[in-house]
């Protein structure tokens, strides 16, 4: 089971455009671990992307536009595999709205959370990605695919980006983030490396 539980502007955030593996000829079938990853990934990058949106629209603080739009990305690359391999898409043209049970009550507590104050927001970025980088090194276990391996590589390569980002404007306003899924000495490793244009050629 999946682990799911101020400045006007940044500076600079680099966003990850995620590219999918183009390989040709009959394609391998998923296994049911690998198609409940993606689909659940799917789901996941649309709570981070309409959380954003969410804060975005109440607080209309740049960053949080910033990153919902590289969520998009995250998004149509996931779609990209899901389609590749005849798996039904499960997310829903609905903002907040989400097949997914335990991702429609984490979307809830953390716009709650977000509605607090900008703060709170940036707190709850700060989560998501935390979340997402530990969900993907999971994910990546679960496969020894090329394409999937490509896309979650870029995809947790962005999260990394997008966790400096907001630990960065937490930082700004004197509070510290302490993450909650993975460990420290990873959350303080990813602190320490450069943003990365994640398969940007």
């Amino acid at each position: 089971m999946k682990k799911i539980f101020f400045t006007t502007a940044v500076a600079f955030i680099m966003f990850s455009s995620c590219s999918n593996d183009n390989n040709t000829g009959p394609l391998a079938s998923l296994t049911p671990n690998e198609v409940i990853d993606l689909k659940f990934l799917r789901e996941e990058e649309k709570l981070a992307r309409d959380v954003y949106m969410y804060s975005f629209d109440k607080y209309q603080i740049s960053i949080f536009n910033s990153i919902a739009q590289s969520e998009q990305q995250h998004m149509d690359s996931v779609l990209n595999l899901l389609n590749k391999y005849g798996i039904t898409d499960p997310a829903s043209t609905q903002r907040g709205i989400f097949q997914n049970t335990e991702l429609q009550a984490l979307y809830n507590s953390l716009t709650a959370q977000s509605a607090i104050s900008s703060i709170e927001a940036l707190k709850v970025g700060a989560t998501i990605e935390d979340l997402d980088i530990n969900d993907i090194d999971d994910f990546i276990n679960n496969t020894s695919k090329s394409d999937l391996l490509s896309v979650y590589d870029n995809l947790s390569c962005g999260s990394k980006n997008h966790l400096r980002a907001y630990t960065s404007q937490l930082d700004i306003n004197g509070v510290n983030y302490i993450p909650q899924y993975i460990t420290i000495d990873y959350y303080n490793t990813i602190l320490s490396e450069s943003n990365s244009g994640c398969g940007n050629k």
